[in-house]
C-alpha cells in the first residue's frame, strides 16, 4: 500500500511536519518520502494531509477484566453502601442461562460513610453468588454464597491484597465460561479504533501458555505482551520462555510475545493498603505483599533467566524497597504506577535504567480521595510525571483497564491537564506537554521511519496543537482516529 499526503507528528527534535508519502510492503515500512510514484498493483490511499503517528501502546492492562466490563454490573460513581446495594438487588433478577455468577465492579469505598460488609451484601443477594471487584481491583466484594464456592473463609469485610489476588484466577475462569473470546475481540477492536497497535496484559493468569491458545480464537489482529506472576513462574522458567521471545508469530512478526514477571509488591491508595512510609491517618502503613527477601529473591531469578520485572507500587516505602531490590539483583523492567515517590526515587530510577509506567487517569478519580488518605504534603508529590521525566526516566502511558477506559488520549490528556476538563489542574508542576504524552505512548517510537513495523496510527487532526494545557487535553480526549495498521494489516478504517 502507499500512504500519500501523510504528515508525520514531530515527535523527534530532528522531525518535521512535512507531507510524505509512506510505502508499506508486508509487515513493514519499506520508504517514507516526498511524492513517491505509486508501484504497479499498489492501493493507493489518499491521507489528504492528516496527521501519521507511530501505533500508539497500553502499557498496563488487565485485558480479561476488561474485556468482561459489558457483562459486570457497573457500580462506579457510587457514594455509599446503599446505592451499591440498590444497584445490585436491581441487577439480580432471573440469572441467565449459564450465568450464576453475577460479577460487578467499580465500587470505590474510601469515602463511603459505612464500609461494604459481607452481612449487607448478604441481605439482598441471598443464595445467589455475587463478586464485586473494587474499582482499583485490590479488594473483591463476595457475599457468602461466592466466598463459599470460591473456597475463602467466611469474614465480615471483602477480600484483600494477597488473598484476593490468589482468589481471582478462579473468578476470572467462571467468567471466562460465560463470556468467550468475542469479548476480547469486542475490547481490542475498540482499541483498535482508538489508534492502539498492541497491549502489555497483566491479567492474573499464566499469559505465555493462555494467549497462544486464545489469539486465534478472538481474531483481532493487535500485538501482545503478555507476562507470568510469581505462581507460575516455575512453570514459565520449566517453559525457557525469556523476554521477547515470540509466542505467536505471523508473517515474520511476533504478535504475541512473552513480557515480565509480574510482582504485586504493595496495595493501593482505595483500599489504604499502599505502603507508605508516614502512617494513614487512622494508623497503619499500608501492606508490603512482597517482604524484601522474597522480593529480591524473585527478582534475581527473573534476571537470571532472562526475564524483565514489572514491579507494581503504589507507597513511598514501596519504592524505596522496590528500588533497593532492583539495585541489588541488577534486574531489570519497570516500576508500574509510581504513583507516590519520595525525593530522590526519580534519579535512582534513571540512574537503574528502570521505565515508569504509569496511568495518568488514575488521578482522576484519585485526586480527591488522595488529599483525604494521605494529607495534602503526599498529595503534591503524587502522580510526578514531570519529575520522572526530568530526571531521565522513560515514561510508559496506560490504563490498568479496567481500573480506568483503555483510552490512550484520555491519558494522555490527564497527564497533560491532571483533571477533567471542567476542573482546575491539580498539581500542575507534575503536567506534562502534549507531545512527551504521546511519545509516552508509542512503545519507545519517536517517528515513522523505512524499517519499522507498519503499526500506524492516522489521525484527524494534529495531536500536538494547542498552547493552553486545557485546551491541549480537551483536543486529545476528542481525537478522531481515521486508520490503525498492524504489520501493516487495517484492523481500523474510518477515512
Amino acid at each position: 500500500m502507499l500512504l500519500r499526503n501523510a504528515r508525520p507528528v514531530p515527535l523527534a527534535d530532528d522531525a518535521t511536519a512535512d507531507l510524505v508519502d509512506v510505502r508499506i510492503r508486508g509487515t513493514r515500512v519499506a520508504a517514507v518520502a516526498a511524492a513517491l510514484d505509486p508501484l504497479p498493483g499498489e492501493e493507493v490511499l489518499d491521507a489528504d494531509g492528516r496527521w501519521l503517528v507511530p501505533g500508539l501502546w497500553d502499557a498496563h492492562v488487565h485485558l480479561g477484566q476488561w474485556a468482561r466490563r459489558r457483562t459486570r454490573l457497573d457500580l462506579s460513581g457510587t457514594t455509599g453502601l446503599g446505592e451499591a446495594l440498590d444497584r445490585v438487588q436491581a441487577a439480580l433478577g432471573a440469572p441467565e442461562p449459564g450465568r450464576s455468577l453475577l460479577v460487578g465492579g467499580g465500587y470505590r469505598p474510601a469515602t463511603w460513610a459505612d464500609p461494604p460488609t459481607v452481612a449487607a451484601l448478604d441481605a439482598v443477594t441471598g443464595t445467589r453468588p455475587v463478586v464485586l471487584v473494587s474499582g482499583d481491583a485490590h479488594a473483591g466484594w463476595l457475599n457468602s454464597a461466592a466466598l463459599s464456592r470460591f473456597g475463602l473463609a467466611a469474614r465480615e469485610r471483602p477480600v484483600v491484597e494477597a488473598e484476593w489476588f490468589a482468589a481471582l484466577p478462579a473468578i476470572l475462569a467462571v467468567e471466562d465460561d460465560q463470556v468467550g473470546p468475542g469479548a476480547y475481540a469486542d475490547a481490542l477492536r475498540a482499541a483498535a479504533a482508538l489508534g492502539v497497535v498492541g497491549v502489555f496484559d497483566y491479567e492474573f493468569e499464566p499469559g505465555f501458555l493462555s494467549w497462544p491458545r486464545r489469539y486465534a480464537a478472538v481474531g483481532v489482529p493487535l500485538r501482545i505482551r503478555t507476562s507470568v506472576y510469581p505462581a507460575d513462574l516455575p512453570a514459565a522458567l520449566a517453559a525457557g520462555v525469556r523476554t521477547g521471545d515470540a509466542l505467536v508469530s505471523d508473517r515474520g512478526e511476533a504478535m504475541v510475545a512473552m513480557g515480565s514477571l509480574k510482582i504485586i509488591s504493595d496495595g493501593s491508595l482505595n483500599t489504604a493498603t499502599a505502603h507508605c512510609i508516614d502512617p494513614y491517618p487512622g494508623g497503619g502503613h499500608g501492606v508490603q505483599n512482597v517482604l524484601p527477601a522474597e522480593l529480591r529473591d524473585l527478582l534475581g531469578t527473573a534476571g537470571r533467566n532472562g526475564l524483565t520485572v514489572a514491579l507494581h507500587t503504589i507507597g513511598d516505602a514501596a519504592a524505596d524497597e522496590a528500588l533497593g531490590a532492583f539495585a541489588e539483583t541488577g534486574a531489570r523492567g519497570t516500576i508500574e504506577h509510581a504513583q507516590l515517590l519520595g525525593p530522590c526515587a526519580a534519579h535512582r530510577m534513571a540512574e537503574l535504567g528502570l521505565v515508569a509506567s504509569v496511568q495518568p487517569a488514575h488521578l482522576l478519580d484519585d485526586r480527591g480521595v488522595t488529599e483525604a488518605v494521605w494529607g495534602a504534603e503526599r498529595a503534591s508529590r503524587s502522580f510526578p510525571l514531570r519529575e520522572l521525566a526530568e530526571a531521565g526516566v522513560r515514561l510508559a502511558l496506560g490504563s490498568d483497564a479496567p481500573v480506568a477506559a483503555l483510552d490512550p488520549w484520555l491519558a494522555m490528556a490527564s497527564a497533560v491537564h491532571r483533571g477533567e476538563p471542567s476542573d482546575a489542574p491539580w498539581y500542575p508542576e507534575h503536567s506534562l506537554s502534549a507531545a512527551q504524552a504521546l511519545a509516552a505512548s508509542t512503545n519507545g517510537r519517536d517517528r515513522v521511519d523505512a524499517g519499522e513495523p507498519a503499526d500506524l496510527a492516522l489521525l484527524d487532526v494534529d495531536p500536538l496543537a494547542g498552547d493552553d494545557p486545557g485546551d491541549a487535553a480537551r483536543q486529545l480526549r476528542g481525537m478522531r482516529v481515521a486508520a490503525t495498521w498492524v504489520a501493516g494489516v487495517p484492523v481500523h478504517q474510518a477515512l
